[in-house]
């Protein structure tokens, strides 16, 4: 194989998965790939804004390349259903900040349990340096995705 097929096998790997994640991440409760995405993307924007009060709407929004009402909907949706939390920053009353509840930080453990879980499935057969190896690529590769 070229390197040239990487981009039609990694979109067959996309097309699979985006049919079926929601089925073994989100099978509990009512839980939507929605929250998952909402959830996820609070920690990430958290992490990465380097702001101590949380993420934003807006930061949400451009982490998931939404326009600002569209992220807003999925943050309500995730606050209705007790994934995360609006308050008011400490350093600005102005602003609304999101943090995630516990039910949260489940919903996203939950979600990271099951990805381990259908890794280690998917690649039972590979030996453990082949694992290993690409393992690190897709760490790679979902890190230059996000800088």
């Amino acid at each position: 194989m070229t390197s040239a097929e990487g981009g039609p096998a990694l979109f067959r790997l996309v097309r699979f998965w985006s049919r079926r994640w929601v089925r073994g991440v989100a099978a509990g409760a009512g839980d939507t790939a929605q929250h998952v995405l909402t959830v996820e993307a609070v920690i990430a924007c958290a992490r990465g804004a380097g702001n101590p009060d949380g993420a934003t709407v807006g930061d949400v929004a451009r982490r998931l390349g939404l326009d600002q009402s569209g992220a807003s909907r999925m943050v309500a949706a995730a606050a209705a259903a007790g994934y995360v939390e609006r308050s008011r920053a400490a350093a600005d009353g102005r602003r609304s900040v999101l943090r995630l509840t516990p039910a949260g930080r489940a919903l996203i453990y939950s979600s990271h349990r099951w990805q381990r879980a259908t890794f280690a499935e998917l690649t039972a057969t590979w030996d453990e340096r082949d694992r290993a190896q690409f393992a690190g690529y897709l760490q790679r590769l979902a890190s230059e995705v996000e800088a």
